[in-house]
């Protein structure tokens, strides 16, 4: 009998575990939403906040289209070619993921802050990149372009090179066998790396305070409004975190039904 109850307790235990992980994070975020405003949020949230939800949106998108542009065919060459010191590359693609966002903010900073080379250079042309919206961007590109590329790649690979081949013998136009052939093969991947994407740089805090600062209506983000309300108006930091809490739970939802997840 003691054995059984034993046994009991061994099968029950890693439910007892999942409960406790599923509470600790269910219970703090819908603590955030007991103190979002109730009836008229536009009396509640200042427009400082609202001007930093339309930063975010549009900083974030801006950041998309550049991440596509530079991504989708870094990743097809990683996919499809062997070149040397492929492993190196594929870490230096990597690298922003576990970069701390401090580290990366610091590096853009130094980068291209004034007194830097390219910085120098921006200078002719009246442009200075810290406490610039473009700075925004560059800061969410940087951290957030490796989960596109990594996601491309996947897509790209799991191709069977064999319909790239065929599609070759149809028309010699290497563009076509492309847009007709692989982008529509790889759709569901490439859209997954791009929604996991943009929503990285929709949530970019560090790297964008350090390189852009946090100046109210021109670089701050959702993020940057949420650590500035936080001491002066909590109900403004929960009413913009519940607003990145559906974003990153519908992210969630969309980028398990492209990847065809059966949970």
């Amino acid at each position: 009998m003691a054995h059984s109850h034993g046994r009991n307790w061994i099968a029950i235990l890693p439910w007892i575990f999942l409960t406790v992980l599923v509470l600790f994070i269910v219970i703090p975020i819908l603590s955030i939403f007991f103190y979002i405003p109730g009836g008229n949020v536009a009396t509640e949230v200042n427009g400082a906040t609202l001007d930093a939800i339309r930063i975010s949106l549009v900083t974030s998108s801006a950041s998309l289209l550049l991440i596509i542009a530079l991504g989708l065919p870094s990743a097809r060459v990683l996919a499809r070619h062997e070149v040397r010191g492929k492993k190196l590359i594929d870490t230096i693609v990597d690298l922003p993921i576990v970069l701390p966002p401090a580290v990366a903010g610091l590096a853009l900073l130094l980068a291209f802050a004034p007194h830097s080379i390219i910085g120098m250079f921006l200078l002719r042309y009246g442009l200075i990149l810290p406490g610039n919206v473009v700075a925004v961007v560059l800061a969410q590109t940087f951290v957030a372009f490796p989960f596109f590329v990594r996601s491309a790649r996947t897509a790209f690979e799991e191709i069977n090179p064999r319909l790239e081949m065929a599609a070759g013998l149809l028309s010699p136009s290497a563009s076509f066998s492309f847009r007709k052939v692989v982008l529509p093969l790889a759709s569901r991947g490439l859209i997954a790396g791009a929604i996991l994407a943009w929503g990285r740089a929709m949530g970019e805090f560090g790297a964008t305070l350090l390189f852009a600062g946090n100046l109210p209506g021109v670089t701050q983000t959702m993020p940057l409004a949420i650590y500035l309300d936080l001491e002066e108006n909590i109900y403004q930091a929960s009413f913009v975190s519940g607003i990145l809490i559906v974003i990153s739970f519908g992210i969630i939802l969309a980028v398990r039904y492209l990847t065809g997840s059966k949970s």
